[in-house]
């Protein structure tokens, strides 16, 4: 399985955003045009030997029905499984607009489910943790995922919500089950991150292998532990290659992150 983010390809997709925002947002941020074209994403994964992407809500500049189907089709006739939709905006702990954004979410899965994605992430909360909000994200993603049985709903470790495992577990908890976890190997920082990587791992079922790149080239050390600390845990999902680093050359280090995980995983 060789598996990609979409983001990963920002530019190749002409750094193209469509605007759609939680808060009632609209309009585009980037003009389709100044690079590939959405719809012809999956014949270019396939050609370069993926098989599997996860796709940024923004990176759609449509959420119309007959749109939607040729997505789905482009990616099916290329044998490329959307693993998830990531819904890249949306504050389930918004201290006024909370209601809101899950409505805008919930619409977002409906889109995913039009997709055929395996799953859609959808962010836990942006605030900072209390017991209350960890309770209360955990709850709405409940309920998301009980009104979208044909999807599996996934939150990552990202934002000032889920600050360590501790967090992320008590919300999982609190979804009583019914919600999964994307892992990214790239938002926790510090001298604990990859034990705090370990205590999530075994809840872990797909992730945004993301590694850090300088002037030097990838921060092959850092990558290797994080990947290490999956790989301990028997983790077997997608591993969905992250690069936002300064080299527009987005394939090729592509390349030198999938050496490297196919390294660490066989």
């Amino acid at each position: 399985m060789k598996s990609v983010s979409s983001w990963s390809l920002h530019r190749t997709l002409g750094s193209y955003m469509s605007g759609d925002q939680a808060d009632g947002g609209a309009g585009t941020f980037a003009k389709p045009g100044a690079g590939m074209a959405l719809l012809d994403l999956p014949a270019e994964l396939r050609r370069r030997g993926y098989d599997t992407v996860q796709l940024c809500h923004f990176h759609l500049p449509s959420r119309e029905s007959g749109y939607l189907g040729e997505l789905r089709s482009a990616l099916e006739s290329e044998g490329v499984t959307l693993d998830a939709v990531l819904v890249d905006d949306g504050d389930l702990t918004h201290p006024a607009d909370a209601d809101t954004h899950q409505a805008w979410i919930d619409g977002w899965l409906d889109v995913s489910t039009t997709l055929g994605a395996r799953r859609a992430r959808v962010i836990a909360g942006k605030q900072s943790p209390n017991p209350s909000r960890l309770e209360d994200s955990g709850r709405r993603l409940g309920k998301l995922a009980g009104d979208h049985p044909e999807i599996r709903v996934v939150t990552e470790n990202w934002f000032a919500l889920t600050a360590g495992a501790d967090e992320v577990h008590a919300i999982l908890d609190a979804a009583d089950g019914q919600v999964g976890l994307l892992v990214d190997l790239g938002n926790w920082t510090g001298p604990d991150k990859y034990d705090q990587l370990a205590a999530v791992a075994s809840r872990s079922e797909t992730c945004h292998a993301k590694c850090r790149f300088d002037a030097d080239g990838p921060d092959r050390e850092d990558f290797t532990r994080s990947l290490q600390a999956l790989r301990q845990a028997d983790y077997s999902g997608p591993l969905a290659l992250v690069y936002d680093g300064a080299d527009d050359n987005e394939w090729d280090r592509l390349e030198e992150e999938h050496a490297i995980a196919t390294g660490v995983f066989g």
